[in-house]
Parts: structure tokens; sequence; C-alpha cells
């Protein structure tokens, strides 16, 4: 049975060895440790199923006084991809996230558009959604937006970490 969709955050389902990511590792203290949710869970269309993060830079992330960095909003898309990815897969298995084997995604390219400038000093929200889904591969669609205004968007094509990243205990 799956837990409601808004209780727990993918990246904390992530087995403790593989969660020290700076974007959304829980155990990176210095990271941004960014959350994400399931907004909407369609079991006979998965690929309709939508994600949501929403994350508030701090003014450290400043590229111009008043505006993000553009690296930081790639950092955030970058997190909600790989995080939307290992979720997609623990559902089209029907797998509980966190169940054994892991299912952790990695980058395997990041391609952003940025539309308009992202305001500094106001919630960003991610929206996902997903135009792939196979075992090894799942492409995420984000659009990452500041007050209504979409500012960026983006496809994380996520591909299953290789065993050779797994870090020996």
């Amino acid at each position: 049975m799956m837990k409601n969709i808004n209780d727990t955050a993918f990246q904390d389902c992530y087995p403790e060895e593989l969660s020290h990511c700076y974007g959304c590792g829980k155990n990176n203290p210095h990271g941004h440790q960014l959350k994400s949710y399931w907004q909407h869970i369609d079991e006979d269309d998965l690929l309709a199923s939508v994600t949501v993060a929403r994350f508030t830079p701090s003014d450290i992330f400043t590229a111009i006084p008043g505006f993000v960095y553009g690296g930081m909003t790639a950092s955030l898309i970058d997190c909600h991809g790989t995080g939307s990815a290992s979720a997609m897969a623990f559902l089209a298995q029907k797998r509980e996230m966190g169940t054994l084997p892991p299912l952790r995604f990695v980058t395997g390219a990041l391609n952003i558009n940025f539309l308009a400038p992202t305001p500094q000093g106001v919630e960003l929200t991610l929206i996902g959604r997903f135009s792939e889904v196979k075992d090894r591969k799942i492409v995420v669609d984000i659009t990452l937006s500041a007050n209504d205004v979409v500012c960026s968007t983006a496809q994380v094509i996520a591909v299953l970490m290789p065993n050779s990243m797994t870090p020996s205990k």
C-alpha cells in the first residue's frame, strides 16, 4: 500500500549511504536539502503523474542584486529531476519508496532554458512531468516558477545509478 502522496519527501527515502548530495541530500548539513513530493499520481497513466518541490534560495545565491544565480536554479532542477525519476521508478514497479534494492537515479543529461530572471526572496516552485519511463532511464520535464511566472524549463534525463557509484561500506 502506498503512503499518502505528500507524506515523505522522495529524497528522505534514499538509503543513508546515498543521501549526501549537495542539492538534496538529507545527510549534507551544508547543502540545499531540496524535498520533492508527488503532486498527483495516475496509476492508469504513469506519464500523467506530477511531482512538486518548493524552495526559497538564500541571498548568497545572488547573480545580480534581486535575482537568483542560474547555477542555483540548475541545481534545484537537477535534484528535483533525479528525485522524481527515483519516485517514478518505484511507482512503475509498484514498490514502496525506500525498499531494497534501491532505485537511485543520477543525471545523464540536463538541458535548461532560462526564460525569465528568477527573483530573489520568493519561494520557487518546481513541477515535474514525465515524458519517458523505462527501467534504467526516465525523462522528466521540469518548470521552475516564481510568483506564478515560469522562469526556466528543463529536461532531465535521469539514469539508474551504476553500481560503481555505490559507496563501499
